[in-house]
């Protein structure tokens, strides 16, 4: 096999760098459909006790931007506390390599050898990936760490708030163009329309049946979507 050729089967994508960017596209599609229907569900409920443009507006507005500053916040709290603990295990182990590289040698070696290779060859590679540098080496063989690819909390933070603001804008802006008497109808034919591609995203992504998928995020909006229109409808009448 030359140096070219891959060494994995076809289709399948085994790098850091595929996984990762899977990982963003799989995160910024969840948060698109929460934007989808966390907002839907309100401009939806609000139309059902009050067709007017007015109130949908602010209401839909109101819950962008509520909904895009919790999904920041969620994401940078999260993502920091998982940086905190990669840095924290980056000190830790730099601390033993500077204390004990005899050791930590041979805890490398016990890890080549656990894979299967002899106790001489395992030692070569230990050595020659200690030489090169020995902070990466133990981060990837003990952690499955790449010291310059730590997680990011303010680039998490922003992308979960867009993608959430992309999908919150679709239900608002679906809502507010239509005449009056088909505002509803139309905004959730759009959600309905953009859960089932999110559903068949996801699908591919997780290389799982897409119709299954669809009819998970189809069903399970428009019942959400029932609900609250019929929950605005019912106390904006009473109240009103």
């Amino acid at each position: 096999m030359t140096d070219d050729q891959t060494q994995t089967h076809p289709g399948e994508a085994h790098t850091s760098t595929t996984d990762g960017r899977l990982n963003w596209l799989r995160a910024g599609v969840l948060g698109a459909n929460d934007g989808i229907v966390s907002t839907a569900g309100i401009v939806v409920g609000v139309a059902g006790a009050n067709a007017a443009r007015g109130p949908i507006f602010t209401a839909g507005l109101a819950g962008l931007v509520a909904g895009a500053v919790s999904m920041a916040l969620g994401e940078y709290v999260s993502v920091s506390t998982q940086r905190d603990s990669e840095l924290a295990l980056l000190a830790q182990e730099k601390r033993e390599l500077a204390e004990d590289p005899e050791t930590e040698l041979d805890e490398l070696t016990a890890i080549y050898r656990g894979k299967g290779l002899s106790e001489a060859t395992a030692r070569k590679v230990a050595e020659e990936l200690t030489e090169l540098d020995p902070l990466a080496a133990h981060l990837d063989a003990e952690l499955q760490m790449n010291p310059d690819d730590l997680a990011n909390p303010f680039q998490a933070a922003a992308a979960s708030a867009l993608s959430f603001t992309v999908g919150a804008t679709l239900p608002l802006v679906a809502i507010l163009l239509p005449p009056r008497n088909l505002r509803v109808i139309v905004c959730v034919a759009a959600v309905l329309a953009a859960l089932a591609l999110a559903g068949v995203i996801s699908a591919r992504l997780g290389r799982s049946p897409a119709t299954r998928a669809v009819l998970r995020v189809v069903v399970g909006g428009l019942a959400g979507l029932a609900l609250t229109y019929g929950i605005g409808h019912a106390f904006g009448t009473a109240i009103g």
